[in-house]
């Protein structure tokens, strides 16, 4: 009977906690073959031929949080049988040509794989560890192609729960999931295009990784945020600080050293408002490009309301009537206001979560009146908004809002999904200020759905947010999980 098996893999050089412990066990078995693949541009079904036996699985199913089921379909023995080829070959996506023969064997099938230019053939040989963990068949591997090397660490099962528990054992769960074939494609540089973008902020770095397959569709590898502060001291100096400075580039060259682990052709990386105050961006520009290669560009504060207004509506869909998009960061907010895709109007306030935790003490316990003095502050700043109509729909964005919204689904896990469209209002806002207000940091990272690195600035974040909302007479807002990055992808490199 056969059973198809939930799988889950990545590609790099080293995998940290997961390597350590799967090396601490005595392996099952530890083998070496030179194997054959044949792989499509879909990445959705493969060939695989090892000790002269043809193997064919396809992927069956892909779960929310991307796990991929894959079943075989197909073993088989040489010489192949015509019919049979022409079947290997619909499953690859590809129309088999007119054969001359009534079976082929491996040289035969190969010639007639390689007539096709949607097909590839990957030697490979293989050495591979195999482990059982936590119920899973498990093995890290070294591949290894005529010009190429790369290695790869798999987790499968029958029961999905299993593979999910491992991964988080293993803390891998933040890693993409790329299958063997498209591991494969991405190392001899075959089939989607992949692209990365970083978003520099003045609280956080952004990376969003995206392969670019060939109906024009972008499918998200990863997409994730690491806190470094790097407007931390800027308020008060007007210059970005050593520490906060290593902290950031290191996060940067972490990232451009994963997208290229992971084949992307190219790096788009901006800076918003931290690099467009401090009087030593350039400093910090030069910096990240001698240590990684990757050049960030300083935008205007319109460019990033303009790509942030075109992600969210992309995100949320059409919105009858009159839409404003803000989004929060460290040292600025961006204002856009439209109707569908159109914009009206945009610019950038220096209001952000940085800036106000810093001036008013905001990462600890907070008494009233400096909550209260905290809170006129921001209104002032934003008094632009004053006067201005009633929208129809108002949409948030950024890194304070989404953690509100986790904090408000209580998300053990992060679920993009559930975040994306969560419904904000004035109670819940008062309700979590609160609660952020009367605990320190430590207590506050015990929150079920704050990330860690956050707890010194979510008051401040959830402040501008509640500010916003009484500046343009809403109860409410919409939360969208975008962001300018995903914008800047399909801008940059292709739609």
């Amino acid at each position: 009977m056969i059973v198809p098996r939930w799988e889950w893999r990545t590609f790099g050089e080293t995998f940290g906690e997961a390597e350590e412990r799967l090396a601490a066990l005595e392996p099952t078995r530890v083998d070496e073959s030179d194997e054959l693949y044949v792989v499509s541009r879909g990445g959705e079904a493969s060939i695989k031929v090892r000790g002269g036996v043809l193997d064919v699985k396809r992927l069956e199913q892909v779960s929310d949080d991307g796990l991929e089921q894959w079943r075989p379909v197909a073993k088989a023995e040489f010489p192949i049988a015509a019919a049979g080829v022409a079947s290997l070959l619909s499953a690859l996506g590809v129309e088999s040509p007119a054969l001359a023969r009534d079976a082929l064997e491996l040289d035969e099938l190969v010639e007639v794989v390689s007539q096709s230019s949607d097909l590839i053939v990957v030697p490979v040989h293989k050495r591979r560890a195999h482990y059982t963990f936590g119920g899973c068949a498990a093995e890290l591997t070294e591949v290894r192609t005529d010009a190429l090397t790369t290695r790869t660490i798999a987790v499968e099962s029958e029961d999905p729960a299993l593979v999910r528990a491992a991964l988080r054992t293993l803390e891998l769960e933040s890693q993409p999931n790329v299958s063997f074939p498209r591991g494969l494609m991405a190392l001899v540089g075959f089939g989607a295009r992949r692209y990365a973008v970083v978003d520099v902020g003045t609280n956080s770095v952004k990376f969003h990784l995206a392969e670019r397959v060939a109906d024009g569709r972008w499918r998200q590898l990863v997409d994730r945020a690491e806190v470094t502060r790097l407007g931390e001291g800027l308020d008060d100096s007007g210059r970005l600080q050593p520490e906060p400075m290593e902290r950031t580039i290191e996060a940067i060259a972490g990232m451009a050293e994963e997208a290229r682990a992971h084949g992307a052709e190219a790096i788009a990386a901006v800076g918003t408002a931290g690099l467009r105050v401090a009087g030593n961006s350039a400093d910090f520009v030069d910096a990240v490009h001698a240590r990684c290669g990757v050049r960030v560009e300083v935008i205007t504060g319109d460019e990033e309301a303009r790509l942030s207004y075109l992600a969210a509506t992309a995100g949320i869909g059409r919105v009858d009537g009159s839409l404003v998009v803000f989004e929060t960061g460290g040292g600025s907010t961006q204002f856009t206001f439209g109707q569908g895709d159109r914009i009206d109007e945009q610019f950038s306030i220096d209001v952000g979560a940085v800036r106000f935790t810093e001036r008013f003490g905001l990462d600890g316990v907070v008494g009233d009146d400096a909550l209260t003095a905290a809170l006129d502050a921001i209104a002032g700043a934003l008094g632009s908004l004053d006067g201005r109509p009633l929208p129809d729909a108002l949409v948030g964005m950024g890194g304070a809002l989404t953690n509100l919204a986790a904090v408000k689904h209580e998300l053990a896990t992060y679920d993009p999904e559930l975040v994306e469209g969560t419904v904000l209002d004035l109670g819940e806002l008062d309700r979590q200020i609160e609660m952020f207000r009367t605990r320190s940091a430590e207590q506050r990272r015990e929150i079920v759905g704050l990330q860690p690195k956050r707890a010194e600035i979510i008051l401040a974040g959830a402040c501008v947010v509640r500010a916003v909302l009484v500046a343009l007479r809403r109860e409410s807002l919409v939360v969208s999980d975008r962001g300018l990055r995903h914008r800047l992808l399909v801008e940059r490199f292709g739609s």
